[in-house]
């Protein structure tokens, strides 16, 4: 009866120290999407087409270099809600419009 103590004691403590080392399935977050939202896109879109234009007609009229005074850029005209909040948008179609003023302020 002592050597079947043992020996439900070993089977025990084997069953125990060997439980824990099964596998586990590994779970993972899917991959971000590739390329910035459809919201960031129109946005950069929208503004840097704005901004040239208004860059391009302010050089051409020979005023100054005033990006942040015309009203598209305060407007941010081209947002649509069903692609989500304003505040990005705003804040992207304006650095967007930036780039664009800048650059067709200073084509040649």
């Amino acid at each position: 009866m002592r050597f079947s103590r043992v020996a439900l004691l070993l089977v025990t403590a084997a069953c125990l120290f060997t439980a824990g080392c099964a596998p586990h399935p590994y779970y993972a977050a899917p991959p971000p999407p590739a390329g910035p939202p459809p919201l960031i896109e129109r946005a950069d879109h929208e503004g840097f087409r704005a901004g040239s234009e208004d860059g391009a007609r302010d050089r051409v009229n020979g005023y100054g270099y005033h990006p942040r005074q015309d009203r598209r850029y305060h407007d941010a005209p081209g947002y649509d809600p069903a692609l989500g909040p304003f505040g990005p948008y705003r804040d992207a179609f304006r650095n967007a419009y930036l780039r664009g003023y800048d650059q067709g302020f200073h084509r040649p």
